[in-house]
């Protein structure tokens, strides 16, 4: 896998961050963010068969399997599965240990999915293609791929600055700093106290535009069938910071 900022993503989501990871209640865990998620994502399963790519902890396919959706996950990570496999065992949500890109879960599905921006941990165009021809392989026709993923905030950076400040709350300050020319971005989390120490997590990811992503689901195959700036269906607009992405293998005539 490549790196960016010396950073590969297998060496970032170890033991540490598996247990880190989860903040019931708060965060990308609070109900009034997994809530919207769980339910868009049960409607489009309908009465199939999920796969989420980067399963992680299960922040959702623990929800979405207790909704009575069949899930399956893959993941690159033993430690995240192992904090998985404290909420729901093997026979509940099996887990294929691999890279989303490339690894192949058994049988087939009407729904994949990859939420929270984790496209853009595969560090390099050629490998988020290759992510969207591993999601086609596992659809059945008329399947659904659906990416939830952030606009990249360029326009937040002034002329010779490479950082952006794109969070900042009480204890914490989120930073990113891009390379505009590879489009690879690391996000930079600061978390503090009223000591004078502060504790630095990073993560890279390559930023992907609306466009690009739709051009990358072209020769997989896929249509796009909507696009909305949440979960929750509104409408995705010129100052939307996100989106939720669904794409469609078309059912043969």
């Amino acid at each position: 896998m490549a790196k960016v900022g010396g950073m590969r993503q297998e060496d970032i989501w170890d033991l540490d961050a598996a247990q880190r990871y989860d903040t019931p209640g708060t965060g990308m865990f609070a109900p009034e963010v997994l809530g919207p998620t769980v339910d868009r994502l049960a409607e489009l399963a309908g009465d199939g068969r999920a796969l989420e790519f980067a399963v992680g902890t299960g922040r959702v396919a623990v929800p979405l399997a207790e909704r009575g959706v069949a899930v399956t996950g893959i993941e690159l990570s033993p430690p995240m599965i192992d904090q998985l496999r404290t909420k729901a065992d093997e026979a509940t949500i099996p887990v294929i240990v691999g890279d989303m890109a490339t690894a192949v879960a058994p049988g087939k599905y009407t729904l994949v999915y990859l939420v929270y921006n984790t496209i853009s941990n595969l560090l390099t165009q050629a490998e988020q293609v290759a992510c969207f021809r591993n999601a086609a392989r596992h659809l059945t026709p008329g399947g659904r791929f659906v990416i939830e993923l952030w606009v990249p905030e360029l326009r937040k950076l002034p002329p010779g600055q490479q950082a952006t400040v794109w969070h900042s709350e009480p204890g914490y300050i989120g930073l990113d700093t891009y390379d505009v020319l590879r489009q690879h971005v690391v996000s930079h989390h600061f978390m503090f106290d009223e000591s004078r120490q502060a504790r630095l997590t990073r993560s890279p990811h390559r930023y992907i535009w609306p466009a690009e992503l739709d051009l990358m689901a072209q020769p997989a195959g896929f249509e796009l069938e909507t696009r909305h700036a949440d979960w929750a269906g509104a409408e995705f607009t010129a100052e939307s910071r996100s989106h939720v992405s669904v794409y469609r293998i078309p059912r043969a005539h």
